[in-house]
């Protein structure tokens, strides 16, 4: 261990030492954002870029388990991703059913899919699609794995999951109009039944949502970390726990 690793060691304790738990989020979403361009600074591919991302994940979600954070939302593709060219698609999407599947069998972690099933390929479909039933029953952390998400479709999706329910119930558009409100689209959500996020944190220097959990996040608080998402160390993901307890939240008031 040379010294900037022994300083960095030393300085992450300090600060998880005085991490007040009672004030630690509940829910975090992250956009992990950056993988390419630290490839690209590293000398390498966009898919090893990729791939350090996906290894990253399991150290943030040990960082989570050790912190109390009940569910984490984590943006592996999104809808305008499948602009990408296939050289570089192809096997992100091989990386993103690697990484699902390794939640899946590590025993601790209820994954949840939150996207658009239609948009991906069956493989992809299938692989998701088996981890939740394996870990439907884990007391873990709910792990949901945003896989061709986009914020606005996810609104569109619900609108739609809501028509049609009340469709088939017989319902009215008049009736509908009476009774459609914020909770009853919440209902249809991919995160129905969780939380909102309490703290959204991107990586990468970028400050926008680019889409992310556009309903859920409205009262969310945001951390933007600068650090290229495969760079991202535990010091970082306190800091961002530590930023967020002090802040006062206000839900809007």
């Amino acid at each position: 261990m040379n010294l900037r690793d022994l300083v960095y060691g030393l300085y992450a304790r300090r600060v998880e030492g005085r991490l007040d738990h009672s004030q630690v989020p509940k829910h975090i979403g992250v956009i992990l954002d950056g993988n390419r361009r630290w490839a690209k600074a590293s000398g390498g591919s966009a898919v090893q870029g990729h791939q350090a991302g996906a290894d990253k994940i399991s150290e943030l979600l040990g960082w989570c388990n050790e912190t109390d954070v009940e569910v984490v939302t984590l943006w592996l593709l999104s809808t305008d991703n499948f602009d990408r060219p296939e050289a570089e698609l192809k096997p992100l999407l091989g990386i993103i059913e690697n990484t699902v599947s390794n939640l899946a069998s590590d025993g601790r972690w209820r994954v949840h899919h939150v996207g658009t099933m239609d948009l991906l390929p069956a493989q992809t479909q299938l692989v998701l699609k088996e981890a939740e039933q394996a870990t439907a029953d884990i007391d873990g952390i709910i792990v949901n794995v945003a896989v061709g998400y986009g914020g606005r479709q996810e609104i569109a999706d619900a609108v739609r999951s809501l028509l049609l329910d009340h469709a088939d119930k017989g319902t009215s558009f008049e009736e509908l109009a009476e009774v459609v409100s914020t909770d009853l689209i919440s209902e249809h959500l991919y995160t129905r039944g969780q939380p909102d996020p309490d703290l959204v944190i991107r990586t990468s220097g970028e400050q926008r949502l680019s889409g992310f959990m556009l309903w859920q996040s409205a009262h969310s608080e945001y951390y933007f970390c600068e650090v290229f998402w495969p760079a991202f160390r535990k010091v970082d993901f306190l800091r961002a726990l530590r930023d967020y307890a002090a802040r006062h939240r206000r839900y809007g008031a």
